[in-house]
């Protein structure tokens, strides 16, 4: 056991060694990798940050029902009972004299309530139903369209399903980037080791020939591997984080604009050991690859 801990710590030293021999082309390389690791996780951080801000609007699932203009203010009461009656869940009533004072509030719009003839909205309501499942309130739109008086039901939720499917189309989008730059990753790290290999192929060639194994060879190049990809993550990280950091004010300053209080989020711990794992796993198979065709363009014939 103590011999197997020292062959890895002599090859993890070996490895941190021919990392700080050639500091310009190291640091050259792993700016290559964390690049290639700060896209994709940079669209990991966008697409989340979208989810988070559509959940805290599509915790409501609304239904607003649209009465005739012709619909007077008793009918209005009569349907708002039977609302009561048959609809589990919150509802309320907006007279059509409060839709316009909020119309007529809202920025720009004063001037163009104050010359309208008459007041041209509906009476409406608002309905909150407790069974939020997208195919209930379905039902329960298609249903209110037909009660008399209805002009019109709109689902708020519809747009919901939009964006899911924005999001679904995101998510393939950023795997298509990951699994492109994962690639260029595993290319950068071939080329940075065969390059190492080639510089000391002829220490490989004793090695082997006074008897030393292909795990010895390989394992001090695994761990050169899997270390340019974990500080290639680190580098990811941070560019990740100084993005969210420059742009978090502005896109708060936004979100005020719209009356919401959202804040830019960057890589949380998950995310964050994610992308140092998979930085290492990538580094690990370009070293695999390019040792291991060296090894067998080595092996006698």
């Amino acid at each position: 056991m103590n011999a197997w801990l020292t062959q890895h710590l002599s090859a993890l030293q070996g490895a941190w060694q021919r990392l700080a021999a050639s500091p310009l082309n190291t640091v050259l390389s792993l700016l290559v990798i964390g690049i290639a690791l700060t896209l994709p996780a940079a669209g990991v951080v966008v697409l989340d940050n979208l989810r988070q801000a559509a959940a805290g609007v599509a915790s409501t699932q609304q239904i607003s029902v649209f009465l005739s203009p012709e619909a007077s203010r008793k009918e209005a009461t009569e349907m708002e009972s039977r609302l009561r009656q048959e609809v589990s869940g919150s509802i309320v009533f907006v007279p059509r004299e409060d839709a316009l004072k909020r119309l007529q509030g809202t920025a720009g719009m004063a001037e163009l309530v104050a010359s309208l003839p008459r007041n041209p909205l509906p009476d409406a309501f608002i309905v909150e139903p407790r069974n939020a499942a997208p195919e209930q309130l379905e039902a329960l739109a298609k249903t209110l369209s037909a009660w008399p008086k209805v002009a019109h039901v709109q689902l708020d939720s519809a747009w919901i399903k939009r964006f899911d499917a924005f999001l679904r189309l995101g998510r393939l989008a950023v795997l298509l980037l990951a699994a492109a730059f994962a690639a260029a990753l595993v290319a950068v790290t071939f080329n940075t080791i065969r390059l190492q290999i080639l510089a000391q192929a002829d220490e490989i060639e004793v090695a082997k020939l006074i008897g030393a194994t292909d795990g010895f060879i390989r394992r001090p190049y695994y761990y050169f591997g899997a270390l340019q990809g974990i500080l290639g993550g680190l580098i990811a990280m941070l560019l990740v984080s100084a993005a969210v950091a420059v742009l978090s004010g502005p896109v708060s300053q936004l979100a005020s604009l719209y009356a919401t209080a959202f804040r830019l989020h960057g890589l949380g711990l998950d995310h964050s050991l994610l992308l140092l794992g998979v930085g290492a796993l990538l580094g690990w198979l370009g070293a695999q690859l390019s040792v291991g065709l060296y090894l067998r363009q080595i092996e006698p014939k």
